[in-house]
């Protein structure tokens, strides 16, 4: 059987920033934008060529998260109920 990842809840504080930015700057295809209650947004971004989206909103997520920005790149990290760790890296634009 395959297994495959194929949705990633991330937090954000600006929804409409975050859309913005990831399908403006980075180029995510916007699947979905619906605003199903008044405390829940769905909004879901796909990379291009990837099997896999992401989902930001209001009333998906309560993970907070800071970005650590370094030169070799930016970082989030967090943990899961059980308490693996995660760090996802973000690779600087390289000149």
């Amino acid at each position: 059987m395959d297994w495959k990842i194929e949705l990633v809840a991330i937090p954000v504080t600006d929804v409409d920033r975050a859309k913005s930015f990831y399908v403006e700057q980075v180029g995510f295809h916007a699947d979905h934008d619906y605003q199903v209650t008044d405390t829940l947004r769905f909004v879901q971004l796909t990379p291009p060529g990837s099997a896999c989206s992401v989902v930001m909103g209001t009333g998906i997520t309560q993970m907070a998260s800071d970005v650590d920005v370094q030169p070799w790149g930016s970082f989030v990290t967090f943990s899961d109920p059980d308490g693996n760790t995660w760090a996802l890296q973000q690779l600087p634009a390289w000149r």
